[in-house]
C-alpha cells in the first residue's frame, strides 16, 4: 500500500495562523519535509508538534527526491512544508509532488495561509482576476519582457520582491507600466509591523525610495478589459472628468474615479482628466 504526501500550508508570519487540520497532519506524519528545518522547528515547538524534521529544499538532489518518492511509494506518510505559506507557490516542492504522483502516491492539499492571496484580499485594487509571477528576473531582457507583460495584462499581477530591491523595482515598474497605475506594497503581512501601502506606482516609488524592511508582496492592478463593441464616448468622458474636477477632486483622485466609473485603464483616465483640466484652463 502506498503512502501519502500532504502538502501543508503554514503561517506566513503569525504562528497562530494555522488550521487545526494542518496541525493534525503535521502530528500524524512519519516526518515533516521542511525547506528550512530551523524555521519549521519554531512552528512545531510553538504548537507542541514532535514529528521528526527532514530537510528538503531547492538544492536537494534528484537522488534525494527519488529516495523520498520511493519511501512514499512503500507506505511512508510525509508532510511537505515551505518556510512560510503554501508549498509550490514560488517554492521548490514541485519535483517531489511530480515524482510521488508518478509512483501512484496519494498527494493531498492541506490549504491555509498564502502571501499572494493575503495581499490581494487587502490591496484595495481591482482584482477580479490575477496572475502570480513569483520574483521578477533580476536584470536584462527577461526583466524588461516581464514588466512589458505586466503593462499589457488585463488582470492584476502579484509578485514577491526583496526589501532591498523594492525601491529599484518600483521605479522601473513606474517607467515601464506608467506612473499612475494603481498598486499596493504589502509588507510583513500578519506580523507585528504589517504595512499595506496603496497608491500609484510613482507614489509608491517615492514612498519607498529609501527601501524597506521585511518580506514584501507587491500587487499591481491590471490595465482592464477592452470592449471593442462599446467604444469610449470621449466627449462624454471629458464632460464627466470636468465634473469630477469641479467637485473639488484632485487630478489623481478624479482619474481613479473616472477609471472605475467608465471601466477604462487608469492611464487613459488620467490622460482624460489632464485634457479636461487643460480645457477648463483655456476656457476660464
Amino acid at each position: 500500500m502506498t503512502g501519502r504526501l500532504s502538502v501543508v500550508a503554514t503561517p506566513i508570519g503569525n504562528l497562530d495562523d494555522v488550521t487545526l487540520r494542518a496541525l493534525q497532519t503535521l502530528r500524524e506524519a512519519d516526518a515533516i519535509l521542511a525547506e528550512d528545518t530551523r524555521r519549521t522547528r519554531v512552528l512545531c515547538t510553538h504548537h507542541g508538534v514532535q514529528t521528526p524534521l527532514r530537510a528538503f529544499h531547492a538544492h536537494s538532489s534528484d537522488e534525494k527526491v527519488a529516495a523520498f518518492a520511493r519511501e512514499l511509494a512503500e507506505g511512508a506518510s510525509f508532510a511537505l512544508v515551505t518556510d512560510a505559506g503554501t508549498p509550490l507557490v514560488s517554492d521548490p516542492g514541485a519535483r517531489l509532488v511530480t515524482a510521488a504522483a508518478a509512483l501512484g502516491v496519494r498527494v493531498e492539499p492541506i490549504p491555509g495561509p498564502s502571501a499572494p492571496l493575503a495581499a490581494l484580499s487587502a490591496s484595495g485594487l481591482r482584482v477580479g482576476a490575477f496572475r502570480f509571477v513569483g520574483f521578477l528576473p533580476r536584470s536584462g531582457g527577461r526583466r524588461k519582457k516581464a514588466m512589458a507583460a505586466m503593462r499589457e495584462a488585463e488582470e492584476a499581477t502579484v509578485l514577491f520582491e526583496a526589501a532591498n530591491r523594492l525601491a529599484k523595482t518600483l521605479r522601473e515598474l513606474s517607467d515601464a507600466i506608467g506612473p499612475e497605475r494603481p498598486a499596493a506594497v504589502c509588507r510583513e503581512l500578519t506580523k507585528l509591523h504589517e504595512e499595506i501601502a496603496r497608491g500609484s506606482l510613482s507614489e509608491l516609488a517615492a514612498r519607498f525610495a529609501e527601501g524597506a524592511r521585511g518580506e514584501v508582496t507587491l500587487v499591481v492592478e491590471g490595465r482592464g478589459e477592452e470592449t471593442e463593441d462599446a467604444p469610449l464616448d470621449r466627449d462624454a468622458a471629458l464632460d464627466r472628468a470636468r465634473a469630477l474636477l469641479d467637485e473639488g477632486l484632485r487630478t489623481k483622485e478624479a482619474a481613479r474615479q473616472l477609471s472605475e466609473e467608465l471601466s477604462v485603464p487608469s492611464g487613459e483616465a488620467y490622460a482624460l482628466v489632464l485634457q479636461a483640466r487643460d480645457l477648463e484652463a483655456r476656457e476660464g
